[in-house]
């Protein structure tokens, strides 16, 4: 496990001290802006312990690998990682368990934007398996906007045996599929429930498609065959969020 890892954005960074901020060394600000959410990470960051440095921009560019950092860039011990035993406590804690689970989203940018829409929804963990997917970069803490360091980002070896277990806990395992019978707004989806969004453009493979107990799809009346898989996502799961409202 890495050392260390680095963090950027005004989100990423209020979150992190907001939550965990005995994991912030060093903080990289860029030199002359003045902002008061940014002052107040600076103010905070001393208040904690850790150092500062004022920056050219190219350094901060350079930090962040061209990505957007709003001026600040922050080196930070590693945060909580989660795996398949985490899940039996996530669940027991959660008591209508929610999950978001993601076959094989490659894209850092999708992965923090369904992050961040998953934890609006108020989703207990979001699922992705360990190979051919995304994990926690510095790019998806950015689009994530803060959602990375709340939210369990669990990662499993073996995707189908995960999607079993949750099955034999009670969790009905709801995929989506462009083949599928019935549109979203036809499905019950209400009590402990797992949806399950393919990778872009392949979908779900065909192993996770197999362990799903329904197939849904979102009814598509334009001329494109599909969306953005977070695009997708948050409207699939703000459909669980108003029937689960509904059933209370």
């Amino acid at each position: 496990m890495a050392q260390q890892e680095w963090l950027y954005g005004i989100h990423a960074l209020e979150s992190l001290l907001q939550r965990e901020p005995e994991r912030l060394i060093e903080l990289f600000v860029l030199k002359g802006r003045e902002d008061e959410r940014l002052t107040n990470i600076i103010n905070q960051a001393r208040r904690f312990g850790a150092s500062i440095q004022f920056c050219q921009r190219k350094t901060l560019d350079d930090k962040a690998h061209g990505e957007q950092h709003q001026g600040v860039v922050a080196k930070a011990r590693p945060g909580r990682q989660y795996d398949e035993k985490d899940l039996d406590q996530i669940l027991s804690a959660s008591g209508s368990p929610f999950l978001l689970i993601l076959d094989g989203v490659t894209d850092p940018h999708n992965l923090g934007a369904c992050l961040r829409t998953a934890d609006a929804a108020g989703v207990h963990a979001v699922v992705v398996p360990k190979d051919k997917s995304a994990s926690l970069t510095p790019t998806v803490r950015k689009v994530a906007c803060g959602a990375a360091e709340v939210i369990p980002l669990v990662q499993v070896t073996n995707l189908a045996r995960t999607l079993k277990e949750l099955q034999q806990a009670g969790v009905w395992i709801v995929g989506t599929a462009g083949e599928a019978q019935q549109d979203i707004y036809q499905a019950k989806l209400t009590g402990p429930i797992a949806l399950v969004m393919g990778a872009e453009g392949k979908g779900m493979r065909r192993l996770t498609r197999e362990h799903c107990d329904e197939l849904i799809k979102l009814p598509m009346a334009g001329s494109v065959s599909s969306l953005n898989v977070s695009v997708a996502t948050g409207i699939c799961l703000y459909e669980v969020v108003r029937q689960r409202a509904a059933q209370l």
